[in-house]
């Protein structure tokens, strides 16, 4: 579909015109080669999911390798082979398993498969497009994704293993191909998988932004945008200014792995041998890994929290509180979040007066994320609240981010960090503020969007007993690491019987363990919610949850286009539930003010004075009538 069709706002001759290629439609430009937003969307969510079960079956390898370092399973060597010789991990490969899930996690699953799967569905379908701005570079953006995630899977089968040196890949391990075995191939094949990814995400944030700008339909402003619609596009500008900056930090690595230069090493020394690099500085290769690594830990928690902010207002029957602040808040932590990379260095050894300047910025992005945390919290106070799993999941987000955005503030302060950086502190807290915050973000998304996306609800009593046992699980899973780390103990270890003071958190290692099995058979449930739903689920109705923004005045069924006929135009902003004096309890965006003067308030028409006379004329002629009678 051109991009010409998409901005005609005059739906009826367009599809019309569209028809016959409708009719067309081959499995392969359906399903597979799909220009479609929604089919995109479907695609990115499940490839997403896909990525999202293997990442958490390698986590639960090397939990079984931490809680029984000593033990030998002989299923073990025969899942892995030469990764497992005897039945015990390699411990090389348990570097790699810990870095390909950290890859998996923050970038396949967290930044595509969130923004990916809702943008895609929701903008056009929020803003009352047809279709995004240009169909073909969507597309384009997927198939990168998706051989980006190949080439990160098919790194398993090379002769060395999968890259090593953690998620971050710092050099010298990830600069020295001779370094260790997961410095080899594997690690190519991690730097050409994280070019390809980056330019999917540059393909998808570029369209996502351009849809925002241009292809709104009649009526729909910048203030009468969903919260969803809002991060998804904030978080847009985010990847698009962070992250070449990654490929530049790759490509200088791989200048340095292939081409012998300079960039990141100097006076290394190889297994006793002096190698002729000098000059080049792992420092370098740190700022510029971060500088696209903080906006990206907001690139993943942005979609999230614009998703649960829909979710809860929905399902509380109130209008979001405080719109406006919610809005400059997420605003405000995407200028914020370039100026405060630093924070993820403080024990490099810079300059402390450049250490208090990232601790200060540090601390005043938090004051955004509590303007929206409070927010929440006072949309839920005395809504008429409906627990539906989504809204169960919203509020899971809410609890983690709260809970592991405080330990954010030990972290962010350059004096505690000495103590605490690359300890088991870091990895609780980040794992609880973005990993399963995000994650609950996600779902609760899905659970939400489901019956938009296949026309078909999920089985809410398996949504709940998924709510519970992850919700449950990841607490168990990550608190306890706090207390680790304020023992000191380091992240990345492969065993912790080897020193004496760290023996003491075998038994709590065991304990984190088994609550991470229980976790991850937890998912089953949801995924087996999920695709048997698609297909045997209840048929959903035009607006299940009543709804007040536009993707659920679009058909049920999936139509090319969105909506037959012409382009919905929008009176009011996305917010009117529960209205003093409304007929129901929640009033679409597509209801004029002169439908519903019983409910009307004179700040509905703060930019429209012509309405504003009207209304109160109603009111002069409601006075009359009340006189009269």
């Amino acid at each position: 579909m051109s991009t010409l069709a998409v901005h005609d706002h005059h739906g009826v001759e367009h599809h019309d015109h569209d028809h016959g290629h409708h009719h067309k439609e081959t499995f392969i430009t359906k399903y597979i080669f799909s220009q479609d937003h929604k089919m995109i969307a479907k695609q990115f969510l499940i490839t997403g999911i896909i990525m999202a079960v293997i990442a958490m079956l390698l986590s639960i390898l090397f939990r079984i390798q931490l809680a029984y370092p000593d033990k030998s399973f002989p299923l073990l060597e025969t899942l892995l082979g030469r990764f497992a010789p005897g039945g015990r991990l390699d411990p090389n490969f348990y570097l790699s398993l810990v870095t390909i899930h950290g890859t998996i996690m923050v970038f396949f699953v967290l930044t595509a498969g969130l923004s990916g799967t809702f943008s895609n569905l929701l903008i056009p379908f929020q803003l009352g497009a047809r279709d995004m701005a240009s169909p073909f570079m969507n597309m384009l953006s997927y198939w990168m994704f998706f051989t980006a995630s190949v080439i990160m899977l098919a790194s398993f089968f090379v002769q060395k293993g999968p890259a090593g040196g953690g998620w971050t890949i710092y050099p010298p391990l990830s600069a020295l191909p001779k370094a260790m075995p997961g410095s080899a191939e594997g690690m190519t094949l991690w730097l050409i998988s994280m070019v390809l990814f980056v330019a999917s995400q540059l393909m998808g944030g570029i369209n996502y932004v351009s849809t925002v700008l241009n292809m709104r339909t009649k009526g729909m402003d910048l203030w009468k945008m969903p919260l969803t619609i809002w991060a998804f596009f904030l978080t847009a500008i985010l990847g698009i200014l962070a992250f070449p900056v990654l490929v530049a930090g790759v490509v200088l690595l791989v200048f340095d792995r292939s081409f012998g230069t300079s960039f990141y090493l100097s006076e290394i020394v190889v297994q006793g041998q002096v190698m002729n690099f000098e000059g080049g500085s792992p420092i370098l290769f740190q700022h510029l890994f971060w500088f696209l690594g903080h906006p990206e830990v907001y690139i993943v928690i942005m979609p999230a929290m614009g998703i649960s902010s829909e979710v809860m207002s929905v399902n509380a029957r109130k209008p979001i509180f405080g719109y406006h602040a919610m809005v400059y808040s997420l605003i405000g932590i995407t200028v914020l979040s370039f100026i405060v990379w630093g924070h993820h260095m403080f024990v490099t050894g810079m300059n402390p007066f450049l250490g208090g300047v990232f601790m200060i910025t540090t601390l005043i992005i938090a004051v955004p994320s509590a303007v929206k945390t409070f927010n929440w919290l006072a949309t839920l106070w005395r809504g008429n609240i409906r627990f539906t799993p989504a809204m169960l999941f919203a509020i899971g987000l809410v609890s983690f981010f709260i809970s592991g955005g405080i330990t954010g503030i030990f972290l962010g302060n350059a004096a505690l960090d000495i103590n605490l950086h690359d300890t088991y502190f870091v990895v609780a807290h980040f794992h609880l503020v973005m990993g399963s915050a995000a994650i609950f973000g996600m779902l609760a998304g899905v659970y939400h969007w489901f019956p938009k996306m296949f026309g078909r609800m999920m089985d809410e009593k398996l949504g709940y007993l998924h709510f519970w046992l992850t919700f449950i699980g990841a607490y168990l899973v990550f608190f306890p690491m706090h207390f680790m780390g304020l023992d000191g103990v380091p992240r990345r270890y492969y065993a912790f019987t080897e020193i004496e003071s760290l023996k003491q958190w075998l038994s709590v290692n065991t304990f984190i363990t088994w609550a991470a099995i229980m976790s991850a058979v937890a998912q089953v449930a949801f995924l087996f919610n999920f695709f048997y739903s698609i297909f045997f689920g209840k048929k959903a109705t035009q607006n299940p949850w009543g709804s007040t923004t536009l993707e659920w005045t679009t058909p049920v069924e999936r139509i090319h286009g969105n909506w037959p006929g012409e382009l919905p135009t929008v009176y009011r902003w996305p917010y009117d539930y529960s209205k003093p004096g409304a007929e129901e309890d929640f009033i679409p965006q597509t209801t004029p003010y002169s439908q519903t003067m019983t409910s009307n308030l004179p700040h509905d028409f703060e930019d429209n004075p012509t309405g504003l006379t009207q209304y109160n004329e109603w009111l002069k002629t409601q006075k009359v009538n009340e006189e009269v009678k």
